[in-house]
């Protein structure tokens, strides 16, 4: 610093070093000074110290010369090499290397500075490797090279090197990285064993020179503690083997090496504990339908209980698509859907106990806008009504809010938003935002608030188009804006029309803000231009004005070049060079044409002119050789600019070299890697697209059936590998492997030969029942189609279901490969039962095929349930008996229809009235010896109206006296005993 307290200016050629010292590189005359001073603070005494000033003054060789003439010969203080020039030396460090200790972890810093004239510059290098360049800074104009967090990976030689235009110097700096003791998977962890457990506790580190560990129980060396038969201990391991109860300790372990130490404690409890689900029974989970569902089952025990969830019926586990259960319990649903809501049942079960924990699961329906805000342009003074209409899951409390701007307007629970006279301070964004406990919806619309129009808000068109400030490519146009309608105009918008090239056809050319009523136009040269504006007022565009004048641009050459300039091959000895041509706008003038020019890359210019066309083919080209490009835009005035160079290729041709060194690698019964070595660029013949695997069955190791559908498998770029998936386990395969470019497909390597091992077999063809009986069924399968192996054997399992569809006990049997059929006695009787069969190879068991069936009933149990109603004798006299009521109604409805209303009325033919004749006239009727009378059929004498609503008194043509006639018709219908009395006396 100087004496204000300013700190010096440093450079490349003046620097402070680590130590504090200030070095020059070389000095200058501006160098002179008489304040440096050096300045040391101390930051925990927060004090300052500083040295006397030093007076550096810098002397001129003329000065110099004078001083030393009397000492020194002209050839001393001048030598072959000009005064001011010199070689650069190393300051600091000295000699040619050094070396350096680190710390794991900390920050390295090596500097190197250098003095010499030029200013030396300073660059760095490891010798053995890069610059770790996410943790390399370099300081103080490249003298210092900053390393953080110094890992081992950063030990070595460092090598920096100092340079200027009369030569070099080199200094190497050897690295040594030593670090203190540091975890290598974490600190012990707390283990919790149940009585006759394993476990292990582990306390492993590492560190430069190599820590020592050192074990210590409650506190006392482990050598020292109280033996225990166990625990094992093996260097950083303690081994406990068949724990029991009474071995709970804390152990600490230590870890230590020159540099530092690591010490920590790891509690050992052995412990017998039932479960416990910790999670708060009967919690209610409540989820938005799509999104993820959590379920906790916190739990916990000694052994470690195992979780199993159920849900509703607990009928089976739930485990697999679409449920994930973690290692902490949890059960995930990953896209819950309204079937998922229920009831769960967490069940954590281990040797000592069970538990289990009931949640609910609730999916809703998610919150979503049905009817969004809409964009409104509202006169000044009037009302707006913003409606924002929302469905939602009933169950969840909705609250509407609504902003604007982002700002909120504290209105909640309305699905409109109402603003009455509305100024310009109400134009915004307005935002109305549904939330309940779950989720959210939210929409936005804009409001507009403009003064009152008379045209739709629509300006007039501006008028009175003028053009002046002529120039060569430019023109200033003005104009006079139309009526605003009480809405500001905004912007203007001009175009243009070009009528040489594309008359009719309006393009924009720019805006002005609505304050102006100018614009300074860039124009292209040969157009025919002519000009109209727009005006905007917020609300609309106007119509266009009328057209200004035609001003047309003088012709020059090309500003620009064509674009998308390619080179490329369709024929193995072409070169196809394209390109986007100019438009005639964009031509400048007249005789548009094209200066093609190509060579290949190294080699000589050749140039051709190419005219309305945008494309040119050379012919005779070597195969697929890199090629410069350049197309060079012209006209009758001269050539466009210098064009920039483009890179192809020639056209390409088949490979001519198949992959070497091709290897496969069986990884399982369903998939092999295939490897091989990379085929030279100069053999592939184009650009190198990829490798293709042609692979087919040849047949089954079990049947020797041929199959060769060939397939092909495809790795685009440059690979040296590829995996083939979805093999058919226990079969033979052939394949090849060919490179393609963009021509085609290279020939096929040797053909070679695979065989995939056994995988699991398919289930069985078939599973049928036969044989029933009360208490054994037999089962008859067949093998499976699907074998992939050879058939070891058969497991049957089998359980009873109740009317409930309960399952009870599952059994199962293992059964020879040899048999298709098994008899299963001691069933139940009367019992449904679900039987599951699937077959063995020696890679495991396959999916399994099921079936139900039943055991017939018991034929002793069927007597004594003999149910009456089903016996032949009952049936048979119940049929005798409705047969034989049948016909007594029958002949019952005949006698009481014919004549007379009921039977028996004219029994006696002496009693019979003549044929036409009449009755007394005293309508009495004698009654006969006959006791068959309507009395008998009825509940006495009272009845008036028989069975069709006629009256009774019908059939004597006057009415009946109550004391005279003893039996009166009845209009009820006869009973079956009565009928019986009618019949008797019919007979």
């Amino acid at each position: 610093m100087d004496n204000y307290f300013q700190r010096l200016p440093q450079s490349s050629r003046v620097s402070q070093s680590l130590n504090g010292d200030l070095y020059f590189s070389n000095v200058l005359k501006e160098d002179s000074r008489n304040d440096y001073i050096c300045y040391a603070r101390f930051p925990y005494t927060q004090t300052i110290q500083q040295k006397q000033p030093i007076t550096v003054k810098v002397l001129s060789m003329d000065a110099i010369n004078d001083t030393m003439a009397a000492f020194y010969n002209d050839t001393d203080l001048f030598s072959e090499e000009p005064a001011d020039e010199r070689k650069p030396i190393f300051l600091i460090p000295s000699g040619p290397s050094s070396s350096k200790t680190v710390l794991r972890g900390q920050v390295l810093e090596m500097e190197c500075i250098a003095e010499g004239l030029p200013t030396p510059e300073i660059s760095w290098t490891k010798v053995s490797g890069d610059l770790p360049a996410k943790r390399t800074s370099f300081l103080h104009y490249q003298r210092t090279l900053r390393i953080v967090n110094v890992s081992e990976s950063d030990a070595g030689d460092y090598r920096c090197t100092g340079r200027n235009r009369l030569g070099s110097v080199h200094h190497t700096i050897h690295i040594v990285v030593n670090a203190a003791p540091y975890w290598i998977s974490g600190a012990p962890r707390n283990l919790v064993l149940a009585p006759g457990e394993n476990g292990v506790l582990t306390c492993r580190a590492s560190g430069t020179p190599k820590p020592s560990v050192t074990w210590a129980m409650n506190g006392i060396p482990i050598e020292n503690s109280p033996k225990d038969l166990s625990r094992t201990v093996d260097k950083d391991t303690i081994i406990f083997t068949v724990v029991q109860t009474g071995s709970s300790a804390v152990y600490q372990c230590n870890v230590s090496n020159d540099y530092g130490y690591l010490l920590s404690n790891a509690f050992v409890n052995v412990l017998s504990e039932p479960p416990r689900v910790l999670t708060p029974a009967n919690k209610v989970y409540q989820v938005i339908k799509n999104h993820r569902a959590l379920m906790d089952c916190a739990s916990f025990g000694s052994p470690i209980p195992n979780i199993t969830w159920f849900k509703d019926s607990r009928s089976s586990t739930l485990d697999g698509d679409p449920y994930i259960l973690h290692d902490n319990g949890t059960l995930e649903i990953h896209v819950a859907q309204a079937h998922n809501s229920g009831k769960y049942t967490c069940v954590a079960r281990n040797s000592l106990g069970i538990y289990e924990n009931h949640i609910y699961l609730e999916v809703k329906e998610p919150t979503r806008i049905l009817k969004q805000p809409e964009y409104k342009v509202v006169q000044r003074g009037r009302s707006v009504v913003f409606e924002c209409k929302v469905k939602h899951d009933p169950s969840l409390i909705p609250t509407m809010t609504w902003l604007k701007d982002d700002g909120e307007l504290l209105i909640v629970d309305a699905d409109s938003l109402t603003i009455s006279s509305v100024t310009e301070n109400d134009s915004g964004e307005y935002t109305c935002i549904m939330n309940t406990t779950l989720d959210h919806d939210s929409a936005s619309a804009q409001l507009t608030v403009v003064g009152t129009f008379s045209f739709a808000g629509r300006p007039d068109p501006p008028t009175d188009l003028e053009l002046t400030d002529q120039k060569k490519r430019s023109v200033q146009l003005t104009w006079t804006p139309g009526d605003e309608h009480n809405s500001p105009i905004q912007k203007f918008l001009i175009q243009y029309e070009d009528i040489m090239h594309h008359r009719g056809h309006w393009h924009n050319l720019t805006e002005v803000p609505g304050t102006k009523t100018t614009a300074h136009l860039k124009l292209s040269p040969y157009v025919h231009y002519t000009f109209r504006v727009l005006a905007h007022n917020g609300v609309d565009f106007s119509r266009p004005s009328v057209p200004s004048r035609v001003f047309k641009t003088d012709a020059a050459a090309p500003d620009e070049n064509p674009t998308g300039v390619q080179g490329f091959g369709t024929e193995h000895d072409n070169l196809v060079i394209s390109w986007k041509p100019l438009s005639g706008f964009q031509s400048n003038g007249p005789g548009l044409h094209y200066k093609v020019s190509w060579r290949p890359v190294g080699g000589e210019w050749t140039t051709v002119t190419v005219a309305n066309n945008s494309k040119f083919t050379v012919s005779g080209t070597p195969t697929f050789v890199p090629y410069e490009i350049k197309v060079l835009a012209a006209n009758d005035l001269g050539d466009g600019p210098e064009p920039a160079i483009a890179h192809g290729y020639s056209g390409e041709d088949l490979p001519i070299a198949a992959p070497e060194n091709v290897q496969v690698m069986v990884m399982n019964s369903t998939l092999a890697e295939v490897h091989w070595d990379p085929v030279p660029s100069k053999l592939i013949r184009g650009h190198l697209k990829g490798f293709k695997v042609h692979y087919w069955r040849e047949h089954s190791l079990h049947k020797h059936n041929s199959h060769h559908m060939e397939q092909i498998l495809v790795f685009s770029g440059n690979h040296s590998h590829g995996m083939l998936p979805g093999l058919h386990p226990f079969s033979l395969y052939s394949f090849n492997v060919r490179v393609y470019n963009g021509k085609g497909d290279g020939p096929p390597s040797h053909t070679q030969q695979f065989e995939t091992p056994e995988g699991v077999p398919g289930p069985p063809t078939s599973l049928t029942v036969t044989n029933p009986s009360p208490d054994s069924l037999t089962l008859e399968w067949s093998p499976p189609h699907v074998r992939n192996g050879r058939i070891t054997g058969y497991s049957l399992k089998y359980q009873p279901v109740n009317n409930s569809n309960e399952l009870g006990p599952v059994e199962e049997l293992a059964l020879p490969a040899n048999e298709t059929s098994v008899t299963l006695s001691n069933l139940k009787y009367n019992t449904r039962y679900k039987f599951y069969l699937n077959a063995k190879t020696v890679r495991g068991a396959g999916p399994t095929i099921p079936q139900e069936a039943h055991t017939i009933i018991d034929e002793a149990v069927a007597s004594r349930q003999v149910d009456i109603a089903t016996q032949g004798w009952f049936i048979g006299l119940m049929c005798a008996i409705a047969l034989l009521i049948l016909i007594l109604l029958i002949i019952c409805f005949i006698q009481r229809n014919k004549g007379g209303k009921y039977p028996g009325e004219y029994d006696n033919e002496d009693h019979k009235p003549l044929k036409g004749s009449r009755t007394p006239s005293n309508g009495t009727v004698k009654r006969d010896d006959s006791d068959d009378s309507l009395v008998d059929y009825g509940e006495g004498g009272d009845g008036q109206f028989n069975e069709d609503g006629s009256f009774i008194g019908q059939y004597s043509g006057k009415s009946v006296s109550r004391d005279t006639a003893e039996g009166h018709e009845s209009s009820e219908a006869p009973s079956p005993i009565n009928a019986m009395n009618s019949l008797n006396s019919f007979v």
